[in-house]
């Protein structure tokens, strides 16, 4: 728990340290680049004539390049310190943006952007929480905070990264109004688009360079129901026994939702660009109203999952968004795709924090950099996978076949995550359940 006496009166009210405080800051000043650059990227690519199988080649290397370092975050940050690896990654981050925009040549753009980590964004609505920043992040947000607020947290996180994606989605018209006010070519707007995420990665080092870290404390719950925690030689890639029982079952359902999140990201922005002629500016408005709409769910998390349990809620959630995915693309108009994509994408992002949660939850708290980074893996490989077929299929089949293959993709992933761990319950669901089996009886 975060010492009182070194939270701002303010932010103390509603029990966020100023570590914790720090840490949301940097989620938002990352989500704010991610929030524009989802959008210009796919169009900046076109508009230079890089087609979409070509296209699906650097989403793909990124989705492969970030999978190697959420794992080796993950592992390492539980050993050496989460906070080491945020700084990097944000100077990895302003590095990688600053030679995109200024580099011509497709090789090394591909290189720039799977360096920098933002050349595979997670889409519209999930704020940024993507990529190898957050095995590290996501651990150090949960040391901060109580297994009964932990989902709470996590949807706060959300909503904060959501809301600044949303300011920052605004910024992918600014191309289009300087053409068309100022002259400006549209091409070196988007550079110096990517140049202001260079400037944003430079924020986010400086913003967790306060952020005091504290030696992980084991929770009790774990403690209770497995063996003394296991020393690091007899742990393979840092995770104990019990913990690989779970990752392992992460690993599974995420594989498949990786292969659902390759054929969306970056390919939507290009199926609206596609499928209705819209360009940067009707986008960013779109993404912009989604993205203040999404906000709004991400409060509702602690609640809907103190109702429905966190399985049953990402499950339900998932399952709903995948029919209103297929919806969408039988869609004649742009007016009607959008209103649809909108709903999709406010359901949907309702599971993120509580996956992010549910997996923070069931694993021993000195192991959650870990894990997080080696639940994700496959994910973060299926999706190079299918990112490259996603470009094929758009450019040699149908243009929504990616999209219907996804919908199909997701319910899959929602069916596992329904048999892997409906009977795996985290720490604050199991005390309720304790709690309403000692209340005395009416009678």
């Amino acid at each position: 728990m975060p010492d009182t006496e070194t939270s701002s009166p303010l932010l103390g009210q509603i029990g966020i340290s100023r570590d914790l405080a720090c840490l949301f800051g940097a989620r938002a000043i990352r989500s704010l680049a991610q929030g524009y650059v989802v959008i210009i990227l796919p169009l900046y690519l076109a508009d230079i004539g890089v087609s979409a199988s070509r296209m699906g080649v650097l989403f793909g290397v990124c989705a492969l390049v970030n999978a190697g370092l959420a794992a080796g975050v993950g592992v390492m940050a539980d050993r050496f310190g989460r906070k080491p690896f945020l700084i990097g990654i944000s100077l990895m981050m302003a590095i990688g943006a600053a030679i995109f925009a200024l580099t011509r040549s497709f090789p090394v753009m591909v290189a720039a952007a799977a360096f920098g980590t933002f050349g595979y964004g997670g889409g519209v609505g999930v704020g940024g929480g993507w990529g190898p920043y957050y095995p590290a992040a996501q651990s150090l947000v949960a040391e901060q905070i109580a297994d009964h607020s932990r989902t709470h947290a996590f949807g706060l996180l959300s909503f904060f990264g959501v809301i600044a994606s949303a300011a920052g989605s605004m910024l992918a018209a600014l191309p289009a109004f300087l053409a068309r006010h100022r002259g400006v070519p549209i091409l070196e707007s988007y550079r110096g688009l990517f140049m202001l995420a260079a400037v944003a990665g430079l924020g986010m080092a400086l913003v967790v360079i306060p952020v005091r870290e504290r030696p992980p404390r084991r929770n009790p719950h774990h403690a209770a129901k497995s063996a003394p925690q296991a020393p690091l030689s007899r742990r393979f890639l840092g995770l104990s026994r019990p913990s690989w029982r779970l990752v392992s079952r992460f690993m599974l359902t995420n594989s498949v939702n990786g292969l659902a999140v390759g054929m969306l990201g970056p390919f939507v922005v290009y199926w609206f660009y596609r499928r209705f002629g819209v360009g940067a500016s009707a986008l960013a408005h779109l993404f912009f109203l989604i993205n203040l709409a999404a906000a709004i769910p991400y409060l509702m998390a602690g609640r809907m999952t103190r109702w429905l349990g966190l399985v049953s809620s990402v499950v339900g959630t998932r399952a709903i968004s995948c029919v209103l995915l297929i919806g969408m693309v039988l869609m004649p108009t742009y007016a009607l795709a959008a209103a649809l994509y909108a709903m999709r994408v406010i359901v949907n992002v309702l599971s993120i924090p509580m996956r992010q949660s549910y997996l923070m939850g069931v694993i021993d708290p000195a192991e959650r950099a870990t894990a997080a980074g080696l639940a994700n893996l496959p994910m973060q490989g299926t999706q190079a996978f299918s990112a490259s077929l996603a470009g094929v299929l758009m450019d040699h089949f149908a243009l929504a076949l990616p999209l219907v293959a996804a919908s199909a993709l997701q319910a899959v992933n929602a069916l596992l995550f329904w048999i892997f761990f409906r009977s795996v319950r985290p720490p604050e669901e199991e005390f309720r359940s304790f709690e309403r089996a000692a209340r005395p009886s009416a009678d």
